[in-house]
């Protein structure tokens, strides 16, 4: 029985639990890394921002990534350090102050740099600038995800920079990748070159972006410090950065939700959960992906037979009025009963960022696992929090 198991009567239902020991795990693995391959890693809000849990993030790594002026905000007061900032579009409202917050600026179009990088230069302790180049590679197979893809509106293409790169800019940011191993990273890192190298004597840094997945199991870790320390050799002045997201919060925890009803149509049976994952769990709709469930096979035919004829094969629906909230299906070990406790595996990266008050359903509560065995609540969500936000 694992420590979660053990302590899960302390646990409300529904709720995000991180488990510190994981955590500690992937940020032991990911600063090992970052020192062996003489690069800074940094963590990118997009796919994981629960602040309360920043004071153990500081501990292996320094800075962050934001995408938004509340997402460099975070940075600064709540992390402690000035945020790696990007954005496809500042506005004039925003830049001063996301200026203000960030120890990098990115600017996704040679337009965005010429309106705004004179207002930015001009101002006291301003922050590094760059461009973010698009090398028109990927190997993400999901379209949703692809910022590469023919038309995209993410990056400055080779074609379109001036062989003087305009005053003030310092840096690429390049981002190409999505839950991708290190031998992919080794192919495209070919492409960029062939493209970009040669403005790299203008830059003093440049940002591979993220969608490394270091803390995957598979991830061939070694061939990832390898190719950046070779990268080194032939670039030496350039400091290089990585901003995963997903492998910091990687496999740290689950979703721990319950059955509250079991219904069924043809003799296709559904467990109805308390959770949804239209609101709970986007990414699995968007992705998309299966979740794993603790003690369930997966089951990859889904066809209706399949569920009629295996015995303890369950749909797993949502408790919103969305036709298309469920997934299927999972062989269980068991005929599933209502109140019982499900355990859906990796639900901390993105998920919790991206969750939703559709339908004005409960939101599940988020928490740590301790190490030591304590369970600390970080946040139990309300109906003032669903009827503020619709406000």
């Amino acid at each position: 029985m694992t420590l979660l198991e053990e302590k899960i009567q302390a646990i409300p239902s529904p709720c995000y639990v991180m488990e510190e020991a994981l955590l500690r795990r992937n940020l032991t693995l990911i600063s090992n890394v970052a020192k062996q391959a003489d690069m800074e890693v940094i963590l990118a809000f997009k796919a994981f921002a629960l602040w309360k849990s920043f004071p153990i993030f500081r501990e292996y790594i320094t800075h962050t990534t934001a995408s938004s002026l509340y997402e460099a905000k975070l940075a600064l007061h709540e992390f402690g350090s000035k945020a790696h900032t990007y954005s496809p579009a500042y506005t004039e409202e925003e830049i001063d102050e996301i200026a203000a917050c960030s120890s990098h600026l990115t600017f996704n179009s040679l337009s965005q740099y010429e309106r705004f990088a004179k207002t930015v230069l001009s101002k006291e302790n301003h922050p590094f600038l760059g461009l973010r180049v698009n090398p028109e590679y990927s190997e993400i197979e999901t379209e949703l995800y692809n910022p590469c893809a023919p038309g995209s509106r993410f990056g400055i293409l080779s074609s379109a920079l001036p062989d003087s790169l305009p005053e003030g800019i310092e840096g690429f940011h390049i981002h190409c990748h999505c839950e991708s191993g290190s031998d992919t990273f080794e192919r495209t890192l070919k492409h960029i070159e062939e493209k970009f190298s040669k403005w790299f004597p203008q830059l003093k840094w440049i940002n591979f972006g993220g969608g490394h997945l270091m803390t995957r199991k598979d991830y061939d870790v070694e061939l990832l410090i390898k190719t950046i320390n070779a990268f080194h050799s032939r670039y030496p002045w350039l400091k290089v950065i990585m901003e995963p997201g997903s492998a910091f919060a990687w496999q740290t925890g689950p979703l721990v939700a319950k059955i509250v009803d079991i219904v069924e149509n043809k003799g296709i049976k559904t467990a109805i959960l308390n959770v949804s994952f239209t609101c709970h769990m986007p990414d699995c709709l968007e992705m998309p992906y299966k979740p794993a469930i603790r003690y369930a096979e997966t089951l990859e035919n889904e066809d209706n037979e399949t569920a009629r004829s295996e015995a303890n094969a369950y749909r797993l629906g949502g408790n919103s009025c969305l036709s298309g909230d469920f997934m299927g299906l999972w062989k269980f070990d068991h005929e599933l009963s209502i109140g019982e406790t499900l355990i859906l595996e990796d639900m901390i990266h993105y998920t919790t960022v991206k969750t939703n008050m559709f339908n004005g359903i409960s939101h599940p509560s988020i928490g740590m696992l301790h190490e030591d065995g304590t369970f600390e609540l970080f946040r139990k969500y309300t109906y003032e929090d669903y009827r503020d936000r619709m406000c």
